[in-house]
């Protein structure tokens, strides 16, 4: 039974090889990633921040409410609903892991649920001054998110296949970043 197994896992293995040889010698290439301007997010935090603390090995656990907002854009334009927030960790080495779930509304009406991951860092000393709610240049740490949506809406169906990437910033109150969908 051992030399069977033994075997099995050497065809396997030499069956992987040359299939990897194979991917090596094709012509094909993937596709070159392409971004269009989904739309301008403003995001409202007003609400206190409830700091739950180091709940695991990761980081401090803490949950920032999201208390509203907009977004304006060539392909949807709205408003955020008081309803959510980001359920971040922050490691010991101050990355920020952004884990936020909202509601759009959009100006005809139509809901759309956003989920967003992504980090935020940089030096100390700027982080410091980010959260104290100070303005920063967006260029001296880095803030990026991944986007994806849900919605029952048979005009804005397409947004449930949409990946979208932002460039965010902290201002005060406010994440203020610019949404792209990948094509």
């Amino acid at each position: 039974m051992k030399k069977l197994f033994l075997l099995l896992a050497a065809l396997i293995l030499s069956l992987q090889a040359h299939a990897a040889s194979d991917a090596d010698n094709t012509t094909l290439t993937p596709p070159q990633p392409k971004l269009a301007f989904l739309a301008r997010f403003s995001v409202d935090l007003v609400a206190p921040i409830w700091e739950l603390g180091k709940t695991s090995d990761l980081g401090r656990r803490r949950i920032i409410p999201i208390t509203g907002g907009s977004f304006k854009g060539p392909l949807i334009n709205g408003e955020l609903l008081n309803n959510g927030a980001d359920w971040q960790t922050v490691t010991a080495d101050g990355l920020a892991l952004i884990d936020t779930r909202y509601l759009l509304k959009l100006d005809d009406g139509e809901l759309v649920y956003l989920q967003t991951r992504g980090v935020r860092y940089g030096p100390p000393e700027v982080m410091a001054e980010v959260a104290k709610g100070k303005p920063v240049d967006p260029s001296r740490y880095t803030f990026r998110l991944f986007m994806n949506f849900e919605t029952a809406s048979k005009k804005y169906d397409w947004l449930n296949r949409a990946m979208g990437v932002g460039y965010a910033m902290r201002l005060g109150n406010a994440v203020v970043y610019d949404a792209y969908l990948l094509n």
